[in-house]
């Protein structure tokens, strides 16, 4: 599926970006790989386009076939910054209410020269999330495994994002290391509000968590 499903999603009407990502095990970023979990990123030009697909696509149909569960989270973007495969995909749609549900995706392209000192320092930058009670959901998901990672995270409100970004030492550390080091060949970060969901994930609705 992670082969061949760019013929038809490279002529899905009002589809303007997608990307087909495996994961990794655990939490965050993980270099071993997770064979049970994949993720398929789209943006839409509308929601009528988005779900015309999820109701007639072969392809959704297939995936569905192969699947024990599938869960799809309908988002609106609050906020991006930075470029993805030289792309500027998410555009703002909607505004921060800091009540509501957050999803974060952050994506980065590791300079080769930089790998082994990453990758090391990954385990200590996750630290925080061991037992985070403003966390709901987080998984490592990426294109290329090692080089080309992302992280989907969802998170009860806006303060429990704040407080894991700004107010985790080791968070802060791993900002810090990556600035002075440049890790990264390219990244980005964006927040955005899910609204409605289809599906189950671990025999559950994430958004009524």
């Amino acid at each position: 599926m992670m082969q061949f499903a760019h013929d038809e999603l490279s002529q899905v009407k009002g589809l303007s970006f997608y990307r087909l990502m495996g994961s990794g095990k655990g939490k965050g970023f993980n270099p071993l790989p997770d064979w049970s979990t994949y993720s398929l990123l789209q943006v839409w030009e509308s929601e009528e386009a988005a779900t015309e697909f999820f109701n007639a696509s072969v392809l959704l149909k297939n995936y569905k076939s192969r699947t024990t569960e599938l869960y799809t989270l309908f988002m609106k973007n609050i906020s991006a910054g930075g470029t993805w495969v030289g792309k500027t995909p998410f555009e703002k749609g909607t505004d921060l209410d800091p009540n509501l549900p957050i999803a974060v995706i952050t994506r980065a392209t590791i300079k080769w020269n930089w790998l082994v000192r990453f990758w090391k320092y990954v385990p200590t930058s996750q630290e925080p999330l061991d037992g985070n009670k403003g966390l709901i959901y987080t998984k490592g998901i990426g294109e290329v495994p090692v080089v080309q990672m992302a992280t989907f995270s969802l998170w009860k409100n806006f303060d429990a994002v704040k407080e894991f970004a700004y107010n985790s030492k080791q968070h802060k550390e791993a900002i810090r290391k990556t600035r002075k080091n440049e890790w990264y060949r390219e990244e980005l970060f964006s927040r955005f509000h899910p609204y409605k969901a289809s599906g189950t994930w671990q025999g559950k609705d994430l958004l009524d968590c």
